[in-house]
């Protein structure tokens, strides 16, 4: 089988992977169909065309099912709901439970001594049935989570099971239920015969859930185990602390009150040993405020009711970096090539991170995106965190030995940063659309942005402002600019660098360039009247009817003196 070189997550949920020997696969967003460019042999006309195979992954031939089960886990690790074919899935991954399992509950801080699930500088938190686990990195940067979830089923199934999820929770919240459900009792049970480990599974010390007492001798069971069994497999997920699901809310919390409690406690045991005062107390929470029961993430359908949204094109960007325009503009969510992991999060914050895989961690974000990056390590004998920025313009060279390349990430990182600049300032918003997540009634166009405000301005030119925050300025004299604008607050200057540093230019013979709004050089009025007319429109909450005072036809003239 052919070791992969490459492997991509698109901000769709659809992933490309590139093998050794130049095979290519892609992946839909939802998981359930593929394309597998095979390599074109060395005798092979130039002109001659890739052999290619599309399948349903259901029904996906031998010779591809390793390569799509590596394909699905590295979407699955990345992805907010995983793909689980059970079929594809090897029989020792998968495990036959009788029990839906809906949610699980994490322990309380006010009875669990947290300090206990120190292990090697990371934390680990379990839940207390067992079923899910969250494991935070020493540099509390990113945190792994391990869950029992049920494998995908048919359509018709998974909108039953979502039904019968809904109803559950429902019955749950308002005590319409005059049973307690299966997996409370089960818990109850679990914590009597655990009296001397509060934490339940948190040391690894879990069992299979059983039916409680009281209904062993009835013939009719709860609704968690009439329809037989279920197939269940174990999901791993990697999440940055910066953007997560809410989900691991509460349990990435107790995680980070562990490590704080840990960090207290050797301390004051240092200040102790020094004959010093005492530091402190610990951290103190109240529990009212934090939900202790997290909804697991379900898997997708077996069949995915949008296929007409699958695209089968593969990214020119990784194959021809001199592109200016590529096939299909995606924005980019997990790359790994040779062994680095790049993660960009594209929210209100736009985030860069690194991992070359020695556990150290690489970061870029705010005033810094694109510019300097951080790097975070430990040192392995003293355990001390380390701090280095570099400058994306003034890189160290390389020392030999070293397992990777200071310069070569931080430059593989900016390049990929500067074509997600490049999609997200386009015009073209069909990388908004993702198929799991239409609503058949509506096709899609839920997801498409839409026209807010549009302002003609004579002898200026007309701009146009998107629902996704993107504005689109047209100039008379044939100038163009897309930028992103942040309008959901007010402010009374000039916001530079909200939420994406550059602006992009298409001059009228069609070349298109990115300039940093910091350093604007000879657009500096063409990115001045755009950033003074988004600063009206914000002020427009205040002001009942919108004039564009700040930009005349008076101050473009003098501008260009």
């Amino acid at each position: 089988m052919e070791a992969e070189r490459l492997m991509v997550l698109y901000g769709d949920d659809s992933v490309e992977v590139r093998y050794a020997g130049g095979s290519r696969l892609l992946l839909s967003p939802c998981g359930c169909e593929y394309l597998y460019e095979a390599a074109p042999p060395a005798a092979a006309h130039p002109f001659q065309p890739a052999a290619t195979t599309r399948q349903r992954v259901a029904f996906a031939l031998s010779a591809y099912r390793e390569q799509l089960l590596r394909a699905l886990d590295f979407r699955n690790k990345f992805a907010s709901r995983p793909y689980l074919p059970s079929h594809l899935i090897p029989p020792e991954r998968k495990k036959i439970l009788f029990s839906d399992i809906l949610e699980v509950r994490w322990p309380d801080p006010t009875t669990a001594d947290l300090t206990r699930f120190i292990d090697s500088g990371s934390v680990k938190i379990s839940s207390v049935d067992g079923y899910a686990h969250l494991y935070l990195s020493e540099l509390q940067q990113e945190f792994t989570v391990e869950f029992l979830c049920k494998v995908s089923q048919s359509s018709a199934a998974s909108l039953r099971s979502s039904q019968k999820n809904s109803d559950y929770q429902t019955g749950d919240q308002y005590g319409k239920s005059s049973k307690k459900s299966v997996a409370e009792m089960s818990l109850k049970q679990m914590r009597t015969d655990n009296k001397k480990n509060e934490h339940g599974c948190a040391e690894g010390k879990c069992r299979e859930p059983t039916i409680p007492e009281d209904q062993k001798d009835r013939d009719e069971f709860p609704l968690f185990y009439t329809n037989c069994s279920s197939e269940y497999t174990w999901v791993t997920q990697r999440w940055s602390v910066s953007s997560y699901p809410e989900e691991w809310k509460y349990p990435l919390f107790l995680a980070l009150m562990c490590y704080n409690l840990h960090t207290v406690k050797n301390v004051m045991k240092t200040c102790e040993k020094n004959n010093h005062t005492s530091i402190g107390a610990d951290v103190l929470i109240d529990p009212e405020t934090h939900e202790t029961v997290s909804c697991l993430p379900t898997a997708l359908p077996l069949s995915c009711r949008a296929p007409h949204l699958h695209r089968w094109t593969f990214c020119d960007f990784f194959q021809n970096r001199s592109t200016e325009k590529y096939s299909c503009p995606q924005l980019i969510q997990i790359v790994w090539c040779q062994g680095v992991l790049y993660r960009f999060i594209h929210d209100r914050t736009n985030i860069t991170e690194i991992y070359p895989g020695d556990d150290s961690f690489l970061k870029s974000e705010g005033a810094f995106l694109g510019n300097y990056f951080v790097h975070y390590a430990i040192q392995k004998g003293t355990k001390k965190r380390e701090e280095k920025m570099y400058s994306v313009n003034s890189l160290p060279p390389d020392v030999p030995g070293n397992p990777y390349s200071i310069s070569s990430v931080v430059t593989q990182a900016t390049n990929i940063l500067q074509y997600c600049y490049k999609t997200k300032l386009s015009l073209t918003h069909n990388y908004h659309l993702c198929c799991w997540k239409m609503v058949p009634e509506t096709d899609g166009r839920e997801m498409l942005p839409v026209l807010l405000y549009e302002k003609v301005i004579p002898s200026i030119g007309r701009l146009i402002v998107y629902s996704d925050h993107k504005v689109h300025a047209a100039f008379w004299d044939g100038m163009t600019l897309n930028m992103v604008w942040d309008f959901s607050s007010s402010c009374s200057k000039i916001q530079v660098n909200e939420d994406v540093g550059w602006c992009k230019f298409t001059t009228p013979d069609g070349v298109q360039q990115l300039i940093k709004i910091s350093h604007p050089g000879i657009y500096e009025r063409y990115i001045r009247t755009a950033i003074e007319w988004c600063r009206s429109l914000n002020e427009r909450k205040e002001i009942p009817e919108y004039t564009a005072h700040s930009v005349t036809e008076e101050n473009w003239y003098s501008s260009l003196s």
